[in-house]
């Protein structure tokens, strides 16, 4: 109850006072329009220590609320169901492997085939796979122009040239696609629609001209995974024209030209929302819907919007605190962030209000710096070179504990396999070898280490060439319960880790370069990012991977490779499994807990929100649902 009380205890301030906390959050007089807006308005309430961004070129930034309103305005040409691994319609309705010529590889149902694919492939030892793309025909920009396959191809084609879009994560989205282009000049064509179909390559009805289009990718079942989900669709009519190598679409000089200021202030987007920027600023974000105008409509009702609410405006808080109480007061409707699970009891007597808690998708792991550079090299981080210390560190976690205490018991203890028990299709329990009974663990890591460092000194830790064995957790303030309850557990096979900030540049700073001991990383594995993420995570060691202890590990890279490649989907699967085995006897990212995602939202305006995995309460699905309170 300790870590409660000193959070409640915020809420002991007067009303004045934070009445005027709220009023330096920038909301201003407005701060009670809520509970006198009859309309159907969703109010909700973000935190920042910064103020919103006034642009929303949706590759421009990944920081704060500024890839939400993104995701609102523009589209993906898929969105991905992560329970059942399949691609739900977005910009794009249907898709389907095809043949060398176009023909679709699918069963009586129009589904992909894949034994099919993998007997077709096999047998014409291709280097590329071919991907048949279909628009909605009735998709259109906010300015009333047609959404077509140019788009696509225009926004698919800068994203692998990086003079012109000036965007280094554009290159890793477009990876497995067989295009290439630079300086706005085709290197390698893989990309094919009627008006780039110079040699009738590809057959296309008189019906399909705008919305079918071909695509060239590496075959690798997984190769569609960002292409489909990661990448948001740009309008050609609106870039094409103003970009080239000196003014780059992701436009970061001081001296902005005006036609990249217009249009980052007024996107023209695809999606489902428009910015309205009249009545937005940079305390306040308003999004109209589009209702009718949206080409995806209510699938029960196709009378009606997709969408059940007219207006979000998302308000701006410097602080959690002050944002839950503008919730209690009914400034908000709902809040876009995790709570810490410390709060819960400042709504469970509220009539009014919520608790929504969602299963975590995301992994929290310590990473060891298994393999620095030459220069970031030291005595403690020499040690962790040794796999049976890892291990010994790892088998010292005690995940039940840290998820009581941290978490206050809202979350699950994960598996060393990285790979969460609702992947029902590629979840290993083979690779679940740090469970069991504790203490059983701790004395098996105490026999692992009197074997290399049996020497100790007064206080019980253990020596290596007469120093201790300590190491610094790279960390954030708000981890520092967790590294404090790490340093207890560690403490007992002798080992003392001490908390490290790790400031506002921690990846470019420590990270990327490997200089650090230890670390905390969220993983999140699924059914459509392990070609991309085991990879990222595991195999590469550039200068930008999330493979920041530089793990080298030639079999497990091997594994990864196979599972890649694999045409065969159950083969892929039964790879995965075991990449997870490999994974948990690296000793490398080692679990520490599932986290409960926990939101809160009132209900006296309106009902029907949706709990999902992984996310808050404000999702896409709660968007369609919503019933307003008359």
């Amino acid at each position: 109850m300790k870590n409660l009380f000193r959070k409640v205890t915020v809420f002991a301030l007067s009303g004045a006072m934070l009445l005027t906390a709220l009023l330096a959050s920038g909301c201003g007089t407005s701060i009670a329009e809520r509970r006198e807006d009859t309309s159907s308005t969703l109010y909700v309430g973000e935190v920042s220590t910064d103020s919103f961004p006034t642009t929303f070129f949706p590759w421009q930034s990944r920081d704060g609320v500024a890839p939400t309103v993104a995701s609102l305005i523009y589209n993906t040409l898929f969105t991905l169901d992560e329970e059942t691994g399949q691609y739900e319609p977005c910009l794009a309705k249907e898709w389907c492997y095809a043949d060398l010529n176009g023909a679709p590889l699918v069963n009586e149902n129009g589904e992909n085939d894949y034994d099919r694919i993998e007997q077709y492939y096999a047998e014409n030892d291709s280097e590329y796979m071919v991907i048949k793309l279909t628009l909605f025909d009735d998709a259109t920009w906010s300015d009333g122009e047609p959404v077509t396959v140019e788009d696509v191809y225009y926004t698919l084609d800068i994203a692998t040239d990086n003079t012109l879009s000036g965007h280094a994560g554009a290159l890793a989205w477009t990876t497995d696609l067989m295009h290439k282009s630079e300086g706005g000049v085709l290197q390698t064509q893989g990309m094919y629609t009627f008006d780039h179909d110079e040699w009738g390559k590809y057959p296309y009805e008189e019906d399909e001209h705008e919305t079918v289009m071909y695509l060239h990718v590496r075959p690798v079942l997984g190769a569609v995974a960002t292409l489909f989900s990661s990448i948001l669709i740009l309008p050609e009519h609106i870039w094409q024209p103003i970009v080239s190598e000196e003014h780059k679409l992701n436009n970061t000089s001081s001296e902005l030209p005006e036609a990249f200021r217009q249009q980052y202030e007024n996107p023209v987007g695809c999606g489902a929302w428009t910015l309205d920027r009249v009545q937005s600023s940079t305390q306040m974000i308003v999004l109209q819907n589009r209702g009718m105008d949206y080409h995806i409509k209510d699938e029960n009702d196709p009378t009606q919007p997709l969408y059940k609410v007219d207006t979000i405006k998302f308000m701006l808080y410097l602080d959690q605190n002050t944002a839950i109480y503008a919730l209690l007061k009914g400034y908000v409707d709902m809040l876009d962030v995790a709570m810490s699970s410390n709060y819960s009891q400042l709504f469970e007597e509220e009539e009014s209000i919520e608790l929504l808690k969602a299963e975590g998708t995301s992994i929290q792991t310590l990473v060891m710096n298994v393999n620095p550079k030459e220069e970031q090299d030291s005595d403690m981080r020499t040690v962790l070179k040794n796999k049976d210390v890892r291990k010994a560190i790892a088998l010292a976690i005690d995940q039940d504990r840290i998820i009581t205490s941290v978490l206050n018991g809202e979350g699950t203890p994960a598996s060393a396999g990285l790979m969460l028990p609702s992947q029902t299709e590629l979840y290993n329990p083979e690779a679940d070898i740090l469970s069991g009974d504790y203490e059983a663990r701790v004395a098996e890591a105490n026999a692992i280490l009197d074997g290399i460092y049996p020497e100790k000194d007064s206080k019980g830790y253990r020596l290596a060439d007469g120093k201790r064995l300590h190491f610094e957790i790279l960390a954030n303030p708000g981890e520092l319960e967790l590294v404090s309850y790490l340093q207890q557990q560690f403490q007992r096979i002798g080992v003392e880790v001490e908390y490290k900030a790790e400031g506002s540049m921690a990846e470019d700073t420590y990270l990327f370069d490997g200089n650090f001991d230890m670390t905390f990383q969220a993983t999140i594995l699924n059914i459509s990012n392990v070609d991309i993420m085991y990879r990222s995570h595991f195999v590469q060691v550039d200068n930008r991977s999330s493979n920041y202890g530089r793990l080298m590990d030639e079999e497990l890279n091997e594994l990864i490779e196979e599972m890649r490649t694999t045409l065969n989907q159950n083969t892929k699967y039964e790879l995965v499994k075991q990449i997870q085995q490999r994974l948990a006897e690296d000793y490398y990212k080692i679990p520490v807990y599932t986290s409960n995602v926990i939101s809160v939202a009132r209900t006296d305006r309106f009902t029907g929100y949706v709990v999902n995995p992984g996310e808050t309460v404000f999702n896409l699905d709660t968007l369609e649902v919503l019933e307003k309170v008359v």
